[in-house]
């Protein structure tokens, strides 16, 4: 290590003799103190050094003797120690870090040498180590309590940050904190971004940094560069040079940052010793300086506590000169320096207001009686909150005012509005080519910006998403992609285009208003329609329904036939229908004596049918070939020839006919749209139909919000539908929602797409129109403009959005982009909104029943004239049989001419009746008139007679 010496300047050669003759020997205080100095190579705490120096000219003069060394180097601290003890200096001021603190505090304890340093405090019983920077154990823990934090993240530095580690976990045990502990030194930059995406998942929002300030600003930057959303974060910065950190790009991320300040920079003497500082060696330096940080002003307190103490010791005339040989700092058993308790206690015992404050030490040499000022990071920049001191403890100052944003300055500047092609919320203009900017892009989102952008009066720029996503968190690396990752990294300033609001987004972006409101629906392939079949005029009503008006018609009529024939008002009476005409006394004579009465053949049946005829008919008009067509009647709406009579007959027609009303009516009702309509058959209805199958594979986009509806749903029906999306093979999950759409429709009904209900029916208006919705919305949410968490735009974009809710024009847009601009007619079929007239297909069911009762009605004709016929042909057999028996015994009777006749004409009379009744068609009345065989007949008969 090569080690640089700053002897005594030449200037002090230069003074009189006399002066140096009167140090020697006049008296025994020196006029020049050695002053050693360690510190690393071009830190700022030398330069202040030398600047604390220069402006410190009082009698005695503080000479640097300085060596340059690296401070974690544990060889070179002790080198250039004991370099500098050898060259007699009085006091020491530097720097050290955790690996050679140690190593000084034992030398300055064992050879009486005060060491005066900027550096982070230590807990040690040294009273030569004067600590100039005050402890933050204290100041921490009652900003902890402040903020009532019991959970939390520690992150510290193993320089300054394990005395304070120390006293939080101390305290965590008592109270029962939960603390999470981050040793930075061992983190390398892509282990600390995994770190921070990791506590981004946990939520982990309230985190602790104790470490220098350069490791600090590092590590702000590093935060600042992952371009996360800070909104819900608390920070809170373990460091006394709040204003020193350079947060300009960690303030546009909307953290909540608290910090601490050691330096005043409203103190008039700060700011004249910082002009000086700023126009100190100006001439040499190729770089303007920086103000003076607040590890400088500790640097100058030092020189001014030094240079202080060693006016006191001069003023009370100790004698601290050092004679002959500096001694061996390395010796066994170490020589002590004599005069080295006076310079401790001198420094010990000053107390002065310095750039840090009121500067004061205690028996260890710490700082004490010193006042921390709170700051807080705000949206206009670092204010004052509150300030900590010994006697009080913590003291809020602050008084929080409603923040008014002033939307003047979003009229200043080009935003960035992110977008992603979307039918029909963003889409390129056919001829996009001819055109530049924002008027290459048409759609609904295209004008949604451009009337926020009216109202809110600001100029934009659309762009499009770079990878074409939506926005979700990668589980691996916890980052945000799409336009929520481009709002959450910085990269745009408005997103407007269809993005869900959730809860994951909600926490790391803010959402205006919803200007859409929607749901999860299903999209499937339109199933052809089913034609008509040929009795579809049966499908008003259900089978089970037909069934049970046969029954009906049945039992109405048994029971119409049973009260029939026990009411007796149901029966009545009726004379013969037919009378006997008198028989001519030309024609016939009488029995000449009661023998001939006796024997007469017919004789019998005359008298069986006088007495019938004597006797009235009983008849019953429902029989129950009559009950059923009366039934069928009134079901038919058509009436009948017959009614009952008796009052049990005519509750049953009675409730008959109700019943008929009401199921002629409904039938009625629903015909027209059964015969008109060409209904469609859907193989699923609804969700719970998607889930029980495997048949119809179903599927979301990757990387949007109804993926993550279905990932975090807890409802048992859309678990078991992630489950199986999660696990299927090959993947249901689509890019985007052109490749989800022709996926359905190239599928041939196997395939479901599930997206947002106003992209189905948008896309159900869309031509070939070969898809369809199916079932309700699965849940409930909505579209927002968004933006990054605390952006000023907020507010008016929200206002903007609900102006234009209020007046119409969102629905104005859709009706305009859905509706007005469809390719297939309200309904999203191919079909013209008009009644289609009814085909022969729609009605030949009742045709072909009216040909078949036609047919049948011939068929059962038929067979009933032969039935008849065969009766017929049967029966004049008979007769004709009987008329030729009575032929053959009355030409056979002794003088029976005349009584052949009667009795033929009786007999005739007896064999023609049925019941008992005459049938006067069935037997002709004159010989002449009937058949040939009973004209001939007749004429025997007469001609007998005549003989």
């Amino acid at each position: 290590m090569r080690l640089q010496s700053f002897p005594v300047p030449s200037v002090l050669l230069l003074l009189p003799p006399l002066l140096r003759f009167g140090f020697c020997s006049g008296t025994s205080f020196p006029s020049n103190i050695n002053i050693g100095g360690l510190f690393p190579t071009g830190s700022h705490e030398y330069e202040v050094f030398r600047f604390a120096l220069a402006q410190h000219q009082d009698v005695p003069k503080l000479v640097p003797q300085v060596d340059m060394v690296e401070t974690g180097s544990s060889f070179a601290m002790t080198y250039a120690f004991c370099s500098q003890f050898s060259k007699g200096v009085y006091a020491i001021m530097g720097l050290y870090d955790r690996r050679t603190v140690n190593m000084l505090m034992s030398f300055c304890g064992s050879l009486h040498v005060c060491f005066v340093t900027p550096s982070f405090p230590v807990h040690a019983n040294n009273q030569f180590v004067l600590q100039l920077r005050p402890e933050l154990q204290e100041p921490l823990m009652a900003l902890l309590e402040h903020f009532y934090w019991n959970r939390f993240v520690y992150m510290y530095s193993s320089d300054s940050g394990l005395s304070v580690l120390q006293r939080i976990l101390d305290t965590a045990a008592e109270r029962g904190w939960q603390v999470t502990s981050v040793n930075l030194d061992t983190l390398t930059e892509a282990a600390f971004v995994k770190l921070l995406a990791d506590l981004d998942y946990k939520k982990e929002y309230q985190i602790v940094i104790s470490c220098e300030l350069e490791r600090l600003s590092s590590i702000l930057n590093l935060i600042a560069a992952q371009k996360r959303n800070l909104k819900n974060y608390h920070y809170i910065l373990a460091n006394l040079g709040f204003m020193d950190l350079n947060i300009t790009e960690f303030q546009r991320l909307a953290p909540n940052v608290t910090g601490f300040q050691l330096v005043n920079g409203s103190d008039p003497a700060l700011q004249k010793v910082n002009q000086d500082w700023l126009n100190f060696d100006s001439k040499d330096l190729k770089l303007a300086r920086r103000r003076l940080r607040y590890t400088g002003a500790l640097t100058y307190d030092g020189i001014t506590v030094m240079a202080t103490a060693f006016q006191n010791l001069r003023r009370q005339r100790i004698d601290i000169s050092r004679r002959g040989n500096a001694g061996e700092c390395l010796a066994n058993p170490p020589a002590p320096w004599g005069q080295g308790i006076d310079i401790q206690r001198a420094l010990q015992q000053v107390r002065l207001e310095g750039l840090t404050g009121h500067v004061q030490f205690d028996e260890r040499g710490h700082r004490t009686n010193y006042t921390l000022t709170v700051m807080e990071l705000s949206h206009v920049g670092p204010r004052k909150i509150g300030y900590w001191n010994e006697r009080r403890g913590y003291v809020n100052t602050a008084i929080y005012k409603p923040v008014v944003e002033d939307f003047s300055s979003v009229q200043n500047r080009t935003y960035i509005v992110t977008t992603i092609l979307e039918a029909p919320y963003m889409m390129l203009k056919k001829n996009h080519e001819q055109f530049v900017g924002n008027d290459k892009y048409e759609g609904y989102c295209a004008e949604l910006a451009s009337e926020i952008a009216k109202h809110v009066g600001f100029t934009y720029r659309l762009e499009l998403v770079r990878d074409g996503k939506y926005g979700a968190r990668d589980s691996e690396t916890k980052m945000w992609n799409g336009m929520v990752g481009e709002l959450v990294y910085g990269q745009a300033d408005v997103a407007v285009a269809p993005l869900t609001i959730t809860l994951v987004r909600e926490q790391v972006i803010d959402f205006t208003k919803p200007f859409m409101s929607l749901g999860i629906s299903i999209m499937i392939k339109k199933p052809t329609k089913s034609k008509p079949g040929v009795f579809s005029f049966l499908d008003p009503l259900a089978y089970e329904i037909w069934m049970c008006i046969v029954f009906a018609y049945i039992g109405v009529s048994v029971v119409l036939f049973l009260v029939s024939r026990f009411s007796p008002y149901e029966w009545k009476g009726e004379d013969s229908d037919q009378e006997d005409e008198p028989v001519s006394t030309s024609r016939r004579a009488p029995p000449t004596s009661s023998s001939e009465l006796t024997h007469s053949p017919g004789y019998s049946q005359v008298q069986n049918q006088q007495k019938e005829k004597e006797a009235p008919e009983h008849t019953n008009d429902f029989g129950i070939f009559n009950s059923l067509w009366f039934s069928l009647g009134a079901f038919m709406q058509q009436g009948c020839d017959i009614s009952p009579r008796s009052l049990s007959g005519r509750i049953v027609g009675g409730v008959w006919w109700f019943f008929t009303l009401i199921i002629i009516s409904s039938y009625t009702a629903n015909l027209a749209a059964f015969l008109t309509v060409e209904r469609m058959v859907s193989p699923i209805e609804s969700a719970e139909d998607l889930a029980k199958q495997t048949e119809i594979a179903y599927g979301t986009l990757d990387g949007g919000s109804t993926k993550e509806f279905f990932k975090r749903s807890k409802i048992a029906v859309f678990e078991k539908m992630w489950s199986y999306m999660r696990s299927a093979d090959p993947s249901v999950f689509v890019k985007n929602t052109n490749e989800g759409v022709s996926r359905v429709r190239k599928s041939k009904g196997k395939y479901a797409y599930l997206l947002e209900s106003s992209m189905n029916e948008y896309i159900e208006q869309r031509k070939p129109c070969d898809t369809m919705k199916v079932g309700g919305n699965l849940d409930s949410k909505g579209y927002g403009v968004a933006t990054p968490k605390g952006s000023p735009l907020r507010n008016p974009v929200n206002l903007a959005v609900l102006k234009l809710n209020e007046q119409g024009l969102l629905d104005k847009l859709k009706n305009r982009w859905w509706y007005d601009k469809g390719e297939c007619g309200i309904g999203g079929g191919d079909s013209k909104d008009k009644t289609s007239a009814l085909s022969l297909s729609n009605v030949a069911g009742v045709f072909y029943i009216l040909i078949g009762g036609l047919g049948l009605a011939m068929l059962v004709a038929l067979v009933e004239f032969c039935y008849k016929s065969r009766i017929e042909s049967r029966r004049m057999k008979e007769l004709i049989d009987a008329a030729m028996m009575s032929t053959t015994l009355g030409g056979m009777a002794v003088g029976g001419g005349a009584a052949a006749t009667a009795g033929l004409g009786g007999g005739a009379s007896g064999l023609g009746g049925e019941n008992g009744r005459l049938v006067a068609h069935d037997f002709p009345k004159s010989g002449a008139q009937g058949l040939p065989c009973m004209s001939k007949a007749a004429g025997l008969g007469l001609s007998s007679a005549g003989m």
